[in-house]
């Protein structure tokens, strides 16, 4: 009988090194890269010491199945490509249009409570107008029907 062994694949030390840098950069602890560089085919590559190049499907295709499974799953985000200069001066400018926004806001509460004011002031006018004009009414009212009695 003959017996068959089925020995795992052995993984040559590029494939180690493109799997140690893959698991670095999944963790968050790169060790080439800055901290926070996304995980990317190219960039395990790079962390790993490599060319891009050189991590091809051809040649490690269950290693990049697993980046791109993992890339695909992980939920997270790609980090902008901008540089923290670039994200500073985003976030300034996105802070300037938050406060110009503020600014029109609080120009529009004060229009908008000086027409209320002016409003409420003319109402006011308008009733001592009525009250004047009932104790008008009143008055002739009252004067008409003493012209009669005394007729």
């Amino acid at each position: 009988m003959l017996s068959m062994r089925i020995d795992p694949p052995v993984m040559g030390k590029a494939e180690a090194a493109f799997r140690a840098a893959f698991l670095r950069l999944k963790l968050g602890k790169p060790e080439t890269l800055p901290k926070g560089t996304p995980v990317t085919q190219n960039n395990v590559a790079r962390e790993a010491g490599k060319d891009p190049s050189a991590l091809k499907k051809e040649r490690f295709p269950a290693l990049v199945r697993e980046i791109q499974g993992w890339i695909a799953t992980s939920g997270a985000p790609l980090k902008s490509s901008r540089t923290p200069r670039e994200e500073l001066r985003a976030a300034r400018r996105r802070n300037q249009s938050m406060r110009d926004r503020i600014e029109e806001l609080k120009r529009d509460r004060d229009l908008a409570q000086s027409k209320l004011m002016s409003a409420e002031r003319e109402l006011l006018e308008l009733w001592r107008e009525v009250v004047s004009l009932r104790q008008m009414v009143n008055q002739n009212v009252v004067s008409l029907g003493s012209r009669l009695v005394e007729q």
